[in-house]
């Protein structure tokens, strides 16, 4: 018998609030994330049965949504035909320059490819959930849905130059994150 059972029929009333800040923050659009709750509590009554019971029931819940948000960006690039990744080639005075390469389109990548891509993602994810919350907030905003430099100075009362350290901080600490939980895999 496992030390923690579920139940679907409280999942709504227990955790979709929790879901859903999660949920917001990483897509930034209501509905999405609406949908990708849906799908997450719709993938968990299908997969129950190989629920374990070596976690709460939150926590693989939370563990469904990750693989969620991450297919929600992935299809999201793979409708623009090729993903977007945002580069900083320079440390120097420029630092809130950046540039933006296309890679190939996820399609043509190995399984192997694709695990290792999805892992990362998850790791990143958890790297970000670790560091400092209003750094992450910031590196998400700019970063990750491109919000501009003084819409994010005007919601955090910061100055451009706080938000360039804040940004550096974060970088920072997810690249020590990542060093230790995946690098070293």
């Amino acid at each position: 018998m496992s030390e923690y059972e579920l139940h679907p029929e409280n999942w709504v009333d227990r955790y979709s609030d929790y879901l859903y800040n999660y949920t917001i923050v990483r897509v930034n659009d209501h509905d999405v994330a609406q949908d990708i709750i849906s799908e997450t509590f719709l993938a968990g009554l299908k997969s129950k049965d190989n629920f374990k019971g070596e976690a709460t029931e939150r926590t693989w819940l939370i563990s469904i949504l990750k693989r969620k948000i991450i297919d929600q960006y992935r299809k999201a690039n793979s409708a623009k035909g090729k993903a977007e990744v945002r580069i900083n080639y320079s440390e120097s005075e420029n630092e809130g320059d950046w540039l933006e390469e296309h890679i190939s389109d996820p399609s043509e990548k190995t399984a192997h490819e694709v695990m290792e891509n999805e892992e990362l993602g998850l790791a990143i994810l958890n790297c970000l959930d670790s560091i400092n919350e209003k750094h992450a907030t910031i590196f998400k905003m700019k970063t990750i849905d491109g919000i501009d430099t003084e819409s994010i100075c005007n919601e955090f009362n910061i100055t451009a130059s706080n938000l360039w350290v804040i940004i550096h901080r974060a970088r920072t600490a997810l690249a020590e994150c990542l060093e230790h939980n995946w690098f070293k895999k």
